[in-house]
C-alpha cells in the first residue's frame, strides 16, 4: 500500500474520520468504522484496516480475533479529505459483521415516501 499525498482532515469530527470498507472483488459495502490519526497510520503501516473503537477507546484491527482481517487493496479519500474508502480483500471465512454476515448492512429500510418517479408524476 503506497502512502498518499492527501492530508486527512481529522478535525471535523473531534479527531475521527469515517472509514467505509468495500469488498474489492464484488463492490459490496461491508462495514463502516472510525479512524483517528494513530489507527490510520497503523492501517498504512500494516496494510490491514485498523479502527479506533469509540466504545472501548482503543485501537481495533478488524479481524484480529475472528481471523476475518481486512487486507487493503486500495485507499481513497473523498473530496473533502474527511472520509476514507478502503477497498479490501477479506481474509478468513469472509464474515465481516460480528453478527456472522458478510456485510453489516443487512437491515433494509423502506422509505415512507414514494419513489422519485412517482413524486415527479404527482407534480
Amino acid at each position: 500500500m503506497s502512502e498518499s499525498t492527501a492530508t486527512i482532515d481529522f478535525d471535523k469530527m473531534d479527531g475521527l474520520v469515517p472509514g467505509i470498507v468495500q469488498d474489492a472483488r464484488t463492490g459490496e459495502v461491508l462495514m463502516l468504522g472510525f479512524l483517528n490519526p494513530v489507527s490510520y497510520a497503523k492501517t498504512l503501516e500494516t496494510g490491514f484496516v485498523t479502527f479506533w473503537s469509540r466504545t472501548r477507546q482503543k485501537l481495533w484491527m478488524k479481524g484480529e480475533t475472528s481471523g476475518n482481517r481486512l487486507r487493503v487493496v486500495s485507499t481513497a479519500t473523498d473530496c473533502d479529505n474527511d472520509t476514507l474508502l478502503f477497498r479490501v480483500f477479506v481474509e478468513g471465512d469472509g464474515l465481516v459483521c460480528h453478527e456472522g454476515t458478510v456485510s453489516c448492512f443487512t437491515r433494509p429500510i423502506t422509505p415512507n415516501v414514494g419513489s422519485p418517479e412517482s413524486e415527479a408524476a404527482r407534480g
